[in-house]
């Protein structure tokens, strides 16, 4: 089913609308030439949170070569995707891509590896979460305002940073929460009972997008599965003979970006179409409306789905659990591990900064001081640590 593409400026009554934003949590004087949105996404871009990403693991680590994503690329390319989705649903581009920016700030270095690692550490302390993570940067970590510390951000989109995988618990189950979100729940309501607003929930799967189709990228470029490896593949064997058929015999880098190319847009179009159909079901009136839905009204068709589903699971065996990954996942969480051992025993060795306000802690805050160094972390600032403490002396 093909659609024809939206105009600039054709807004959903059920978009975001930055007039109508719920606002900041502290007050502030807003720009005269740019919506809160805009502001929100400028902010981010100018964080040092942002400025990371660009050496942090997104499968392979940094010095492993120059063309591989990391957070940062994969971030970029969420965002892209992101404005693509909301442009066609008539939604706000502006937060979209402000939370497509952001959704990844909180992840430690050597990624889900070393989220283990340090989510194991601070089992005993409260645990770790890298989307708490997320929020806790945007509201706290960032220190760069006289006014206020964090970027004091639009509720619209702490709460897409919060909830973009959906509600985080059900009403009367909130115990069960992460103790830094019940924290800061108490000062900022962010609804965690009702689905995310629509930008939210556009910049979720085009997360799911970006990942799955970069991902196919750069397992090829490292050798970890061939092209004919993906031939059976119900989404992308497809599409491989498609291009062949309209190319013939090109270079494994061509038949590559054609495939890939092809593949986003099929999923893009068909993300579409289904949404489109779900919100002429709801018929929301307001991003309240799709709030509380009571399902995701973004989503693939069921079909798309378990293509998709199928995919993940031919990367997870072939890409994410190879030896060659594996190894470097086990290095890497053994040296979030061999840090946060060493700055728990002797705080001292961490920066001034962080030193001072963990030394005189009890464990338990002191716990946290550490995952927020060690959260913030890029592989190769890890790695020198991880040199600096535990190298022998020469």
């Amino acid at each position: 089913m093909q659609r024809e593409p939206k105009p600039f400026g054709d807004i959903a009554p059920f978009a975001s609308k930055p007039g109508e934003s719920r606002g900041r949590l502290h007050e502030e004087p807003e720009s005269a030439y740019r919506t809160v949105f805009q502001r929100d996404r400028d902010r981010i871009i100018h964080s040092v949170a942002f400025r990371r990403l660009k050496h942090k693991t997104q499968v392979f680590v940094y010095h492993e070569g120059d063309h591989y994503r990391t957070r940062l690329t994969h971030s970029l390319e969420v965002a892209q995707i992101a404005r693509s989705i909301s442009r066609q649903l008539g939604l706000n581009e502006d937060l979209a891509e402000a939370l497509a920016l952001a959704h990844d700030f909180g992840h430690p270095p050597f990624g889900h590896a070393g989220e283990d690692a340090l989510a194991e550490a601070m089992a005993p302390y409260g645990g770790f979460n890298h989307n708490i993570q997320s929020l806790r940067l945007v509201t706290a970590l960032e220190q760069r305002y006289a006014a206020f510390d964090g970027l004091n951000l639009t509720w619209e989109t702490l709460e897409g940073i919060a909830k973009h995988n959906g509600p985080l618990c059900a009403k009367g189950e909130e115990d069960g929460l992460d103790p830094l979100l019940k924290h800061y729940l108490a000062l900022h309501d962010l609804e965690i009972h009702t689905y995310a607003g629509p930008e939210a929930q556009v910049a979720a799967i085009s997360d799911d997008i970006a990942y799955n189709n970069h991902d196919i990228d750069d397992g090829l470029r490292a050798g970890l599965f061939t092209v004919d490896d993906l031939m059976d593949q119900p989404l992308v064997g497809p599409v491989l003979a498609e291009v062949r058929d309209l190319y013939g015999d090109l270079s494994r880098s061509r038949l590559k970006h054609e495939t890939i190319r092809r593949l986003i847009d099929r999923m893009v179009r068909d993300l579409v179409v289904e949404s489109t159909a779900r919100i002429q079901a709801a018929s929301p009136q307001s991003a309240d409306e799709v709030r509380n839905a009571g399902i995701p009204l973004v989503g693939f068709s069921d079909a798309m789905q378990a293509q998709e589903q199928s995919l993940r699971s031919f990367l997870m065996r072939n890409m994410y659990r190879h030896d060659h990954v594996v190894a470097a996942a086990d290095r890497g969480k053994q040296v979030v591990s061999d840090l946060f051992s060493r700055y728990m025993a002797e705080p001292s060795t961490m920066p001034d900064h962080w030193a001072d306000a963990a030394v005189t802690k009890a464990p338990q805050d002191a716990s946290r001081i550490v995952a927020d160094f060690i959260a913030g972390m890029t592989d190769r600032f890890a790695l020198k640590e991880h040199d600096r403490l535990f190298s022998e002396p020469r």
